[in-house]
C-alpha cells in the first residue's frame, strides 16, 4: 500500500502507546490473500463501484457493532430501521444464552511488548463459564482469517490473564430467504447477492430458474468457539514477518526495525 508520509503510515498501520510505536493486529493480517475479495470486485463492474459498495457495507457493519457494544456496555442504543432485524436478533440470542461482559473489557486496547504489536479487541467475555476473547462480526460467514486476528488477541493478554481460556466470533447478519426454494437473498452496502441452495449432490432441481418469493428480512446470530489458538498464533507471527518486510522502508524511519 502507498503512503504519502511517514505520519501517515504510522496513523494507518499502528499505535503510538507510551511513547512507543507498535504495528495494528488489523494491518498486519492484511497482508494475507483474500481470495473471496477478489472475487468480490470480479463481480463489480469497476473498482470504484466496488469500493463504494465495501464502504457502504462496512457503514452498515459498524451500526451494528456499535449498537451492540452499546448492550453489553448497559446502555440502550438507538438502532436504524435498516439494521433492525440483525439488532433484535441479537438480543433474543443474548436472553438465551448466558454471555457477561465487563464494560471495562469494551474495546480493550491490547500490547504484546514481547512481539511488538498491538490491538483493539471487542470484548473479553464470560460464556458458559469459560473466560475470554469475543470478537464480533457482520459478514455473511466465518472466515478462517478471524483465527489469526483472535490468536493476536490471545496471544498478548496470556501474561496479564491466568484465567483466560478460549475464544469466540459472534457473527450478526441479516437475510431474506425464498420460500419456494430456500435460496438466500443479503443486502448489504447497496449490493444484492442471491445464494442458492447447495445440497450434497448438486443445487435442488428448480433452484437455479426459481422466480424467488422472498420472506420478510430476518436477523441471523452464530457464535463459534475456536479455543485452540497456539496454531493460529504462530500463522500470525509468520504474517507479522511478510507484513514488517513488506514495510521495512517505512519501519526503519519509526525506529522500529
Amino acid at each position: 500500500m502507498f503512503y504519502s508520509n511517514l505520519d501517515r503510515f504510522k496513523e494507518m498501520s499502528g499505535y503510538e502507546i507510551d511513547g512507543v510505536w507498535f504495528p495494528r493486529v488489523t494491518k498486519i493480517v492484511d497482508i494475507k490473500s483474500k481470495p473471496a475479495l477478489y472475487y468480490f470486485y470480479a463481480e463489480m463492474s469497476n473498482f470504484a463501484e466496488g469500493e463504494a459498495v465495501k464502504k457502504q457495507s462496512a457503514s452498515e457493519g459498524t451500526a451494528i457493532h456499535e449498537a451492540v457494544e452499546k448492550v453489553f456496555r448497559g446502555e440502550i442504543p438507538q438502532v436504524e430501521e435498516k439494521i433492525m432485524p440483525a439488532f433484535n436478533a441479537f438480543l433474543n440470542f443474548i436472553n438465551e444464552k448466558n454471555i457477561q461482559v465487563d464494560s471495562e473489557c469494551i474495546e480493550k486496547q491490547v500490547v504484546n511488548h514481547d512481539e511488538r504489536y498491538a490491538g483493539t479487541l471487542d470484548a473479553l467475555a464470560l460464556i458458559d463459564g469459560k473466560f475470554g476473547v469475543l470478537d464480533i462480526k457482520t459478514s455473511q460467514a466465518i472466515y478462517r482469517d478471524y483465527n489469526l486476528q483472535t490468536s493476536a488477541y490471545m496471544g498478548a493478554l496470556q501474561k496479564d490473564f491466568d484465567n483466560l481460556q478460549t475464544r469466540w466470533i459472534l457473527r450478526i447478519d441479516q437475510n431474506k430467504t425464498c420460500i419456494k426454494c430456500g435460496s438466500i437473498l443479503r443486502e448489504k452496502g447497496g449490493r444484492k447477492k442471491v445464494k442458492l441452495p447447495w445440497k450434497k449432490n448438486g443445487y435442488p432441481n428448480g433452484a437455479k430458474n426459481c422466480e424467488h418469493e422472498w420472506s420478510a428480512l430476518k436477523g441471523e446470530v452464530e457464535l463459534q468457539e475456536f479455543p485452540y489458538w497456539q496454531e493460529d498464533f504462530k500463522a500470525f507471527l509468520g504474517a507479522k514477518k511478510l507484513w514488517e518486510w513488506e514495510n521495512d522502508y517505512w519501519l526503519k524511519q519509526v525506529g522500529y526495525l
